[in-house]
């Protein structure tokens, strides 16, 4: 029982940066809402990404039954905010962690993975549901341009 606990714990903390919550929309008359979420990419300066995601109230967990569990929905959007730096990132097809929040007990996070495609120089963000059990479907992308590097002149 205390592995569970602890378990519980674990996967409902944040990765890599605190979001903020900068809106919250009531979608019906049971207390379902929008949350919207502002979330600083913690090694590029100068990228902030906006988060929304469902949020059930007590008395829809109620009526529904499932106590412990949000919907893997979400949207992302992320904006250049000033000036970007690559330099701390990890590269590659694999990406890296910039996020994660539970929406179950245990079994079920929302995160935000980054990834660089070096080659077009675009960020890449994906907003993802991650399940322990079974994978999901439900993601959401957004991508901010990065000026290439600029060439060397050669003739003076």
């Amino acid at each position: 029982m205390r592995l569970f606990a602890v378990l519980a714990v674990l996967c409902s903390l944040p990765v890599g940066v605190a979001a903020e919550e900068v809106g919250k929309v009531g979608v019906d008359w049971v207390g379902n809402d929008i949350i919207v979420e502002a979330i600083a990419d913690p090694k590029v300066g100068g990228v902030t990404c906006h988060l929304a995601y469902f949020e059930r109230s007590t008395f829809d967990r109620l009526r529904q039954g499932n106590w412990f569990e949000d919907p893997s929905n979400s949207a992302i959007e992320c904006v250049q905010t000033g000036p970007i730096d690559l330099s701390q990132i990890e590269r590659g097809p694999e990406g890296e962690n910039v996020f994660s929040e539970g929406r179950s007990l245990i079994f079920k996070s929302l995160r935000v993975k980054r990834i660089y495609d070096e080659e077009n120089h675009v960020l890449i963000y994906l907003a993802h549901a991650n399940e322990v059990t079974e994978g999901s479907a439900k993601m959401a992308i957004s991508t901010v341009s990065v000026n290439p590097p600029q060439a060397a002149e050669v003739d003076r």
